[in-house]
């Protein structure tokens, strides 16, 4: 039953430009209909029993101990000969990933394949160290990081390449010391990564740069076909959950000014659920990214990464997600993947991303 609820949904009747009913998406649709699913990419071995889950799934007022793991938040010890091979080509070319720096709990899916056979990783650049703090994360900080490797951008075009992906992801620790924020490394990554392979779809969760336009407008005009930045949380809770120089409305902003520098970028970001928003507080925030023109949205279960960070304060079912997802077709967003296990980068997800994109650049030939 778990799987079900993890499939995303489009929703009907939205244009992919316009917002208007196009017989086009209704091709594109039917043809996602025929492929996978999320619940295709979730492992065959995660426990169905959810419904009949009785274990405790929400803190008390007042309460510190951590909730137990509910059963569809528990995953299998990353192994395989793919995983491994990811991990040493990572660690030669000098490379980190998000997927190990946040202890995604899909590491071990992505990187092994699944039983599609298909490997992901989500490259993070300029480093391993940030120089936020952010109470959710647990990615390294510091005031000062290391200096960026002027070779990275090469290198993780080459290892791109090797691995012969259709969709790649690109995210980035926040680099607050550097002049740009990073965006000009950034941009350079791209670029570098279209020369060596010009039919990649390249996607940036980037961060808000301090809200600066000119580096938002380095990265959005720099050839990339998806621009994301996370929102994380509701606006309630920003301030508690996020480092203090990452605001609610300048994520917003962010957000919007990708889309009018550039309308024909899709732009995308993620909630994480079980930090003590309320639903009111979740569709607002929903509402409020439909305003600013995000095209795609993501939920997933926050996860308590140490015992440094925050704890979780309430586990979401999974059929609680379902209806988050259908809210979101609802409002209009292009699509919402939801689910305990979903994140901002997530492989069903990018694979309807890529199919709207092949049929907007076959448009325009």
């Amino acid at each position: 039953m778990f799987r079900n609820n993890l499939k995303f949904c489009i929703p009907k009747n939205v244009d992919i430009s316009r917002g208007k009913h196009t017989s086009k998406l209704d091709a594109i649709r039917e043809k996602l209909r025929e492929g996978p699913g999320f619940a295709d990419f979730v492992s065959e071995d995660r426990p169905k029993d959810w419904n009949d889950y009785e274990g405790k799934l929400k803190r008390e007022k007042g309460e510190r101990d951590r909730l137990r793991l509910p059963p569809w938040l528990k995953t299998t010890i990353p192994t395989g000969s793919k995983f491994s091979e990811i991990k040493k080509q990572l660690r030669t070319l000098k490379l980190s990933t998000v997927c190990e720096e946040a202890r995604c709990p899909n590491i071990g899916e992505c990187w092994s394949g699944g039983k599609h056979g298909t490997s992901t990783a989500t490259i993070m650049l300029m480093g391993d160290t940030c120089t936020r703090g952010c109470m959710f994360c647990s990615v390294k900080t510091s005031r000062t990081p290391p200096p960026l490797d002027p070779d990275e951008p090469k290198n993780t075009a080459y290892a791109i390449n090797q691995w012969g992906l259709g969709y790649i992801v690109l995210t980035s620790v926040d680099r607050d010391d550097l002049p740009d924020g990073g965006s000009s490394h950034i941009a350079e990554t791209v670029k570098e990564i279209k020369r060596q392979n010009k039919d990649i779809l390249v996607e940036c969760l980037v961060p808000d740069f301090r809200g600066s336009r000119a580096n938002v407008e380095r990265v959005a005009l720099s050839g990339l076909d998806v621009f994301a930045h996370n929102v994380e949380t509701v606006e309630r809770l920003t301030p508690f959950v996020r480092d203090p120089r990452a605001g609610y409305r300048q994520t917003l902003k962010v957000l919007e000014t990708a889309k009018e520098i550039n309308p024909d970028l899709i732009t995308k970001t993620s909630i994480m659920l079980g930090l003590g928003e309320t639903d009111e507080q979740i569709e607002q925030t929903m509402k409020d990214l439909r305003n600013v023109g995000v095209d795609c949205l993501t939920l997933g279960q926050y996860m308590q990464p140490t015992k440094k960070h925050l704890k979780v304060y309430e586990y979401v079912t999974p059929a609680k997600f379902k209806q988050w997802e259908e809210k979101g077709n609802e409002l209009g967003f292009l699509y919402t993947a939801s689910g305990p296990l979903v994140r901002s980068s997530y492989r069903a997800g990018e694979f309807f991303i890529t199919s709207l994109l092949k049929d907007r650049k076959a448009k325009s030939l």
